[in-house]
């Protein structure tokens, strides 16, 4: 017959090292674009996300020792209810204590008003560039790592300006992300002294944009500024446009920079296609993560990937310095790792601001896409890169200068 002391005692044992091996885990979400409109831009930022967790692991791990993991949701960048369905789980059923993510703006905004924001989650996007971010009504918990494309619309329409091409015609997808980048383009633009002969929305995963690309040819200009996604609308605008003649200069911007965007048209086409993304200043950690990257077979100049890791290693950081992974108190943990005064730690630094919090030591991240200090809406000052096709691919031309 069993001792039924000895078997409570069991139990009561192999209770205690289940609740410890629950406890030897920490996990931060991530939401990406795996299928979609920038399904072929989302693995190298998931990898810079990835490679911050690394880090972490292999330097001594997170809160005492305990590992940090990463399960990932595909919020399809443009399904608000696969964005939601996709944080509801990180939320409630990963139990994660934050989320790196989204990476589409309206993904962004229905993770958060519906599962982020209610279950006290903060979110740190690497990608959400729209102004829309900055009015949410988020408790402080969405931040961004990325600089609002209100900026970027301004360096895209200086650069243009300052190549002389100051008539064009304005083609976006029409959400947040399109609204937003092409209110803030073409303001810009028009104060400058140049001219958008016609702006016209269009929805994405449409199969033909001829109706549209019509008026807009009609506008007389030769230059057609597509503010989209490489792998969806923006795609099919622009082979559209090369079918039908109609113009002799393409532009875009972030959600357009992806290699697939060329091998998909061919590199003829596209050879002289200028677009901006934002990028990374020239700073110490910039160049720790580009050989960290590299080292770790990561391509540094994939657009995101260092934005994404910054935005993973601050969470990280946010909660070693919060000292548990209970939610609450992470934005001002967050808050307070990212922003002087205090030691500055660069990318890959893991061990020694471990050791630096345990001493309640101030410190400061400086990473591989610049400074963040968020202000009070969650938002960093940034950099905007050119980019040009050349030879089949994107290739950086340097930051446009204010």
């Amino acid at each position: 017959m069993i001792n039924k002391r000895v078997l409570a005692t069991a139990v009561a044992a192999s209770s205690l090292a289940l609740a410890g091996m629950a406890q030897a885990e920490v996990k931060v979400g991530f939401l990406g674009g795996f299928t979609g409109g920038i399904e072929s831009l989302t693995p190298p930022i998931f990898e810079g996300a990835q490679l911050a967790v690394a880090q972490v692991n292999e330097q001594g791990g997170i809160l005492g020792g305990q590992t940090l993991v990463m399960p990932s949701g595909d919020t399809t960048c443009s399904d608000a209810s696969a964005a939601s369905n996709a944080a509801d789980r990180m939320v409630n059923s990963e139990q994660v204590t934050a989320i790196v993510g989204a990476l589409c703006t309206g993904a962004t905004i229905a993770a958060a008003n519906n599962a982020a924001i209610p279950g006290g989650v903060l979110m740190v996007s690497p990608a959400s560039t729209a102004p829309a971010v900055s009015e949410l009504d988020d408790n402080d918990l969405v931040f961004r790592t990325v600089p609002s494309d209100a900026f970027q619309g301004e360096m895209l329409a200086k650069l243009l300006l300052d190549k002389g091409i100051d008539f064009v015609a304005v083609t976006y997808v029409n959400n947040d992300y399109g609204r937003g980048l092409s209110d803030a383009f073409s303001e810009a633009f028009e104060a400058g002294g140049g001219e958008v002969a016609e702006n016209l929305a269009h929805e994405d995963n449409r199969a033909d944009y001829r109706s549209e690309l019509g008026s807009l040819s009609s506008s007389g200009a030769d230059t057609l500024v597509v503010l989209a996604y490489a792998d969806t609308s923006g795609q099919t605008v622009l082979r559209q446009a090369y079918e039908s003649g109609m113009f002799t200069q393409y532009v875009g911007a972030d959600g357009m920079v992806g290699d697939s965007l060329v091998e998909a048209i061919g590199a003829d086409v596209l050879d002289g296609m200028i677009a901006t993304r934002p990028g990374s200043p020239d700073l110490p950690g910039t160049d720790i993560f580009n050989e960290a990257a590299e080292a770790a077979g990561i391509d540094p100049s994939a657009v995101f990937a260092a934005q994404a890791y910054d935005a993973a290693f601050l969470v990280a950081l946010a909660i070693e310095q919060n000292g548990s992974a209970e939610r609450e108190g992470l934005s001002e943990a967050l808050r307070s790792v990212s922003s002087a005064p205090g030691e500055i730690i660069l990318p890959g630094e893991w061990e020694k601001a471990v050791e630096l919090i345990a001493a309640g030591t101030e410190i400061n991240y400086e990473g591989a896409s610049g400074s963040h200090e968020f202000d009070e809406n969650g938002d960093v000052p940034g950099v905007v890169v050119e980019m040009v096709v050349e030879n089949g691919s994107f290739v950086s031309k340097g930051l446009v200068e204010l």
